[in-house]
Formats: C-alpha cells, structure tokens, sequence
C-alpha cells in the first residue's frame, strides 16, 4: 500500500505548515526536551539513572536528559522501583501515576507519569534540582 507519488508532495506541504506555524513550536519551548506532554493528560520524563548511589537525588535537569541517583543496586528490578518511588516522591503524585514507558534495562529511561500537566512536573523537578 504505497502512496501515490502525490502524497510526497502533500507532506513537503504539511513539513511546510507546521514550521509555518510558531505557536505549536513556541509553547513548549520554555520547557526542556526531556519533558514533554503526552495526550490527553501524562507527560513523559527521559531519565538518564545512575543506580548504585548513597542517596537519591536529581543531579542535573537539562535539555538531553533529568539525571538521577537511586540509592538501590540495578538488578532484578530494584532500581527501577526505587527510581519510581522517588520520582512519584518527588513529583508528589502517587506511585500508580508513574510507570517506565521504555528502557526498563538501560540507564537511559522514559517515565510516563499519568494525569499531570506538563508546567507541574516542571515547577517540581526544577525546584528539587534546585535544592540539591
């Protein structure tokens, strides 16, 4: 089911619009990258963990990635249950709200957390990495 060669020219037009259009760009640029809404209401958090620490914390908050220490060993899944508790912990939403979207095994993780707005997951990380 390939399209017809028409369509090639439909999306050069629709790559076309939307960079003709600053307002879908300009709302989410005061946000870094490594957050972003997911519809109709969860937002996804890319997560560079850093397992094996003394202490959880938010290290940086940056653009590529929200860097966080999890003070619990990563094997058979007790950093990933450690860095959900601490996010929901951090966030102040419950535990059931938080869940890995992908990289269950890698350092480098998307979280999804459920029935929040992108400005409060912001307001919140910035303010934990800010008191760190």
């Amino acid at each position: 089911m390939a399209p017809p060669k028409k369509s090639k020219a439909k999306q050069a037009n629709k790559s076309d619009s939307s960079a003709a259009s600053p307002n879908s760009t300009t709302s989410s640029s005061k946000f870094p990258s490594c957050i972003r809404s997911v519809p109709p209401s969860s937002v996804a958090i890319t997560i560079h963990a850093k397992p094996g620490s003394k202490l959880s914390s938010i290290t940086d908050f940056s653009d590529e990635a929200l860097g966080v220490q999890i003070d619990a060993p990563p094997k058979d899944g007790e950093a990933n249950a450690a860095l959900l508790e601490y996010i929901s912990s951090v966030l102040g939403v419950k535990r059931r709200q938080v869940s890995i979207g992908s990289g269950s095994k890698s350092r480098d993780k998307v979280v999804i957390v459920e029935d929040v707005s992108l400005q409060s997951i912001f307001d919140a990380l910035d303010k934990a990495s800010k008191s760190n």
